[in-house]
Protein backbone atom coordinates (compact mmCIF):
# COMPACT_ATOMS: atom_id res chain seq x y z
CA UNK A 1 0.00 0.00 0.00
CA UNK A 2 0.85 3.80 -0.57
CA UNK A 3 0.17 6.84 -0.59
CA UNK A 4 -0.95 7.98 -4.40
CA UNK A 5 -0.33 11.39 -5.22
CA UNK A 6 0.59 14.68 -3.26
CA UNK A 7 2.50 15.91 -1.05
CA UNK A 8 3.01 12.39 0.59
CA UNK A 9 3.29 10.57 -3.01
CA UNK A 10 4.60 7.23 -3.33
CA UNK A 11 4.93 6.97 0.39
CA UNK A 12 4.35 3.70 1.76
CA UNK A 13 1.62 3.06 3.92
CA UNK A 14 1.36 0.07 6.90
CA UNK A 15 -0.79 -2.52 5.72
CA UNK A 16 -3.24 -4.24 7.50
CA UNK A 17 -1.21 -8.14 7.55
CA UNK A 18 -2.33 -9.58 11.53
CA UNK A 19 -4.78 -6.92 12.21
CA UNK A 20 -8.41 -8.18 10.90
CA UNK A 21 -8.63 -5.35 8.27
CA UNK A 22 -9.25 -4.94 4.57
CA UNK A 23 -7.94 -1.47 3.37
CA UNK A 24 -8.82 0.12 0.46
CA UNK A 25 -6.95 -0.65 -2.22
CA UNK A 26 -4.55 1.01 -4.23
CA UNK A 27 -6.44 0.91 -7.66
CA UNK A 28 -9.90 1.89 -5.93
CA UNK A 29 -8.58 4.90 -3.72
CA UNK A 30 -6.72 6.19 -7.01
CA UNK A 31 -9.95 5.81 -9.19
CA UNK A 32 -11.92 7.93 -5.86
CA UNK A 33 -9.87 10.34 -5.93
CA UNK A 34 -9.76 10.63 -9.92
CA UNK A 35 -13.05 11.41 -9.60
CA UNK A 36 -13.15 13.99 -6.55
CA UNK A 37 -10.48 16.26 -8.08
CA UNK A 38 -11.60 15.74 -11.68
CA UNK A 39 -8.41 16.77 -13.20
CA UNK A 40 -8.04 19.48 -10.84
CA UNK A 41 -4.96 18.08 -8.21
CA UNK A 42 -5.92 21.31 -5.89
CA UNK A 43 -9.92 20.56 -5.79
CA UNK A 44 -9.46 19.58 -2.51
CA UNK A 45 -7.46 21.86 -0.74
CA UNK A 46 -8.59 23.31 2.41
CA UNK A 47 -11.54 20.52 2.74
CA UNK A 48 -12.65 18.65 5.72
CA UNK A 49 -13.09 15.01 5.46
CA UNK A 50 -14.98 12.48 8.03
CA UNK A 51 -13.11 8.45 7.06
CA UNK A 52 -15.45 6.28 9.01
CA UNK A 53 -14.49 2.94 9.92
CA UNK A 54 -10.74 3.86 8.84
CA UNK A 55 -9.06 0.64 9.65
CA UNK A 56 -4.71 1.99 8.42
CA UNK A 57 -6.67 5.20 7.96
CA UNK A 58 -5.74 4.97 3.88
CA UNK A 59 -8.65 6.97 2.53
CA UNK A 60 -7.93 9.95 5.14
CA UNK A 61 -4.27 10.07 4.61
CA UNK A 62 -4.65 10.17 1.03
CA UNK A 63 -7.43 13.21 1.34
CA UNK A 64 -4.07 14.97 3.85
CA UNK A 65 -1.79 14.18 1.25
CA UNK A 66 -4.14 15.71 -1.53
CA UNK A 67 -4.44 19.26 0.75
CA UNK A 68 -6.91 18.76 2.60
CA UNK A 69 -8.07 20.99 5.28
CA UNK A 70 -8.79 18.25 8.43
CA UNK A 71 -9.74 14.44 8.72
CA UNK A 72 -11.76 12.52 11.22
CA UNK A 73 -10.77 9.09 11.64
CA UNK A 74 -12.94 7.14 13.48
CA UNK A 75 -12.33 3.52 14.19
CA UNK A 76 -13.58 1.76 17.01
CA UNK A 77 -11.35 -1.03 16.71
CA UNK A 78 -7.89 -0.76 18.83
CA UNK A 79 -6.03 -2.08 16.46
CA UNK A 80 -7.27 0.06 13.35
CA UNK A 81 -6.61 3.04 15.85
CA UNK A 82 -3.30 2.20 16.60
CA UNK A 83 -2.19 1.63 13.06
CA UNK A 84 -3.64 4.58 11.56
CA UNK A 85 -1.57 6.55 14.49
CA UNK A 86 1.52 4.72 13.46
CA UNK A 87 0.54 5.43 9.17
CA UNK A 88 0.55 9.14 10.37
CA UNK A 89 3.82 9.15 12.68
CA UNK A 90 5.19 7.22 9.91
CA UNK A 91 4.36 9.99 7.38
CA UNK A 92 5.38 12.91 9.69
CA UNK A 93 2.03 13.94 9.57
CA UNK A 94 1.30 16.06 12.92
CA UNK A 95 -1.80 18.02 11.99
CA UNK A 96 -4.50 18.10 10.08
CA UNK A 97 -6.33 15.58 11.79
CA UNK A 98 -8.29 14.14 15.01
CA UNK A 99 -8.50 10.45 15.15
CA UNK A 100 -11.98 9.27 17.20
CA UNK A 101 -11.06 5.53 18.92
CA UNK A 102 -15.02 5.07 19.33
CA UNK A 103 -17.67 3.60 17.43
CA UNK A 104 -19.42 5.43 14.33
CA UNK A 105 -22.72 6.16 16.32
CA UNK A 106 -21.10 7.81 19.49
CA UNK A 107 -18.88 9.52 16.76
CA UNK A 108 -21.33 11.04 14.68
CA UNK A 109 -22.84 12.35 17.65
CA UNK A 110 -19.78 13.60 19.20
CA UNK A 111 -18.81 15.57 15.68
CA UNK A 112 -22.25 16.90 15.55
CA UNK A 113 -21.53 18.06 19.02
CA UNK A 114 -18.37 19.66 18.11
CA UNK A 115 -20.31 21.30 14.92
CA UNK A 116 -18.03 19.98 12.50
CA UNK A 117 -19.16 19.88 9.21
CA UNK A 118 -17.29 18.11 6.27
CA UNK A 119 -17.06 18.24 2.60
CA UNK A 120 -16.68 14.46 2.40
CA UNK A 121 -17.80 11.81 4.07
CA UNK A 122 -16.34 7.91 3.28
CA UNK A 123 -17.27 5.04 5.15
CA UNK A 124 -15.64 1.50 4.53
CA UNK A 125 -17.83 -1.10 6.85
CA UNK A 126 -16.57 -4.94 6.84
CA UNK A 127 -18.44 -6.02 3.66
CA UNK A 128 -20.46 -8.44 5.55
CA UNK A 129 -22.04 -6.00 8.12
CA UNK A 130 -24.60 -4.69 5.23
CA UNK A 131 -26.64 -3.21 7.90
CA UNK A 132 -24.03 -0.55 9.00
CA UNK A 133 -24.67 0.75 5.67
CA UNK A 134 -28.32 1.74 6.64
CA UNK A 135 -27.45 2.35 9.68
CA UNK A 136 -24.57 4.96 8.90
CA UNK A 137 -26.39 6.58 5.97
CA UNK A 138 -29.66 7.11 7.60
CA UNK A 139 -27.66 8.93 10.63
CA UNK A 140 -26.10 11.04 7.93
CA UNK A 141 -29.06 12.07 6.62
CA UNK A 142 -30.29 13.24 9.39
CA UNK A 143 -26.67 14.96 11.22
CA UNK A 144 -25.91 18.35 10.34
CA UNK A 145 -22.24 17.16 9.69
CA UNK A 146 -22.61 17.08 5.65
CA UNK A 147 -22.20 20.75 4.05
CA UNK A 148 -24.94 20.96 1.81
CA UNK A 149 -22.70 20.23 -1.52
CA UNK A 150 -21.34 17.62 0.14
CA UNK A 151 -21.17 14.05 -0.57
CA UNK A 152 -20.66 11.04 1.12
CA UNK A 153 -18.89 8.21 -0.31
CA UNK A 154 -19.56 4.36 0.45
CA UNK A 155 -17.58 1.57 -0.49
CA UNK A 156 -19.24 -1.80 -0.66
CA UNK A 157 -18.82 -5.31 -2.60
CA UNK A 158 -20.51 -4.78 -5.43
CA UNK A 159 -22.97 -7.60 -5.34
CA UNK A 160 -24.22 -5.68 -2.71
CA UNK A 161 -26.39 -2.65 -2.82
CA UNK A 162 -26.61 -0.18 -0.02
CA UNK A 163 -29.80 1.76 -1.43
CA UNK A 164 -30.57 4.75 -3.59
CA UNK A 165 -31.45 7.08 -0.96
CA UNK A 166 -31.36 7.46 2.83
CA UNK A 167 -33.99 10.66 3.51
CA UNK A 168 -32.08 13.61 1.93
CA UNK A 169 -29.54 11.23 0.45
CA UNK A 170 -29.64 10.55 -3.01
CA UNK A 171 -26.95 8.58 -4.67
CA UNK A 172 -25.65 10.05 -7.70
CA UNK A 173 -22.95 7.85 -9.04
CA UNK A 174 -22.41 4.09 -8.98
CA UNK A 175 -18.89 3.34 -9.89
CA UNK A 176 -17.91 -0.65 -10.11
CA UNK A 177 -14.14 -2.10 -9.83
CA UNK A 178 -13.04 -5.43 -9.99
CA UNK A 179 -14.92 -6.96 -6.73
CA UNK A 180 -15.55 -3.41 -4.99
CA UNK A 181 -17.92 -0.39 -5.83
CA UNK A 182 -17.99 3.34 -4.68
CA UNK A 183 -21.83 4.72 -4.46
CA UNK A 184 -22.00 8.39 -4.25
CA UNK A 185 -24.57 10.26 -2.58
CA UNK A 186 -25.25 14.28 -2.40
CA UNK A 187 -28.01 16.18 -0.59
CA UNK A 188 -31.85 16.30 -2.52
CA UNK A 189 -32.55 20.13 -2.50
CA UNK A 190 -35.47 21.53 -1.25
CA UNK A 191 -37.27 21.36 -4.95
CA UNK A 192 -36.63 17.97 -5.19
CA UNK A 193 -33.42 18.30 -7.76
CA UNK A 194 -30.31 16.14 -6.99
CA UNK A 195 -27.50 17.65 -6.55
CA UNK A 196 -25.00 17.62 -9.90
CA UNK A 197 -22.79 15.53 -10.07
CA UNK A 198 -20.59 16.20 -13.05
Amino acid sequence: MRVIAGKLRSRPLLSSAGHGLRPTSDRLRETLFDVLTAGNPSALEGTTWIDLYAGTGAVGIEAISRGSGVVHFVDAAPKAFDLIRRNLRSLGVNAGFKVLDMDVVRALRTLQQRSVTADFIFLDPPYELTEEYNQTLNALSASSLLKPEGIVIAEHINKFDPGDAFGTLHRFRLLEQGDSALSFYGRQNSDGVKRDSE
